[in-house]
């Protein structure tokens, strides 16, 4: 009887591969993540409003999906990458800005929800940064046009296409409703 081995990759191999923007690694497998249009309009909209609001206060820094998180205390080799991160200014040095993946877990992260998305996968990602000591996570679902938020201290709230998103005190004075983050839908 002969078993078939699968290779197992490395951070190293995840960096040395020419198109891992959209791949994660997860227990040594690589793992795509997958995106829509919807989705891809939702990031670029959080992004240039979170990011505009960030710099201008000199917050911190919002970093996009390419810079992958490797702050995972239980899964070391694990990289993951959210939509979106913030990290606050104090918390940020010049050697985390020289790192192939953050290995300080952010203060926010942010998961948009592409179509092809599964909610257990999901699920696994906001309680693997929760894990990492991430104290906010926004999940927003554009197709349904809601935003989960889960905290560090367990709590979880659900917002609607008029309600107001805040950055509670991670992102402090952030304001935007949930509308602002959703394109207009196409006549």
């Amino acid at each position: 009887m002969s078993t078939v081995q699968t290779k197992i990759y490395t951070p190293e191999d995840l960096l040395a591969m020419p198109d891992s923007c959209g791949v994660e690694l997860v227990n040594g497998n690589l793992v795509e993540k997958p995106v829509s249009v919807l989705s891809g309009l939702v990031v670029a909209r959080t992004s240039r409003l979170l990011d505009a609001y960030c710099h201008s206060h000199r917050l911190g820094v919002v970093l996009s999906s390419s810079n992958g998180l490797q702050c995972f205390p239980n899964d070391p080799d694990n990289i993951r990458k959210p939509s979106l991160t913030f990290v606050k200014r104090e918390r940020l040095s010049q050697k985390h800005l020289r790192e192939d993946f953050l290995t300080i877990a952010p203060d926010l992260a942010v998961e948009v929800v592409s179509a092809h998305d599964q909610a257990s996968g999901l699920n696994e990602r906001v309680e693997e940064y929760l894990g990492a000591g991430i104290p906010l996570v926004w999940v927003i679902d554009p197709l349904n046009e809601i935003i989960m938020i889960h905290r560090g201290d367990g709590s979880t709230a659900k917002l609607r296409r008029h309600d107001r998103l805040s950055g509670e005190g991670i992102v402090p004075g952030f304001e935007c409703t949930v509308a602002e983050l959703l394109p207009e839908l196409l006549a």
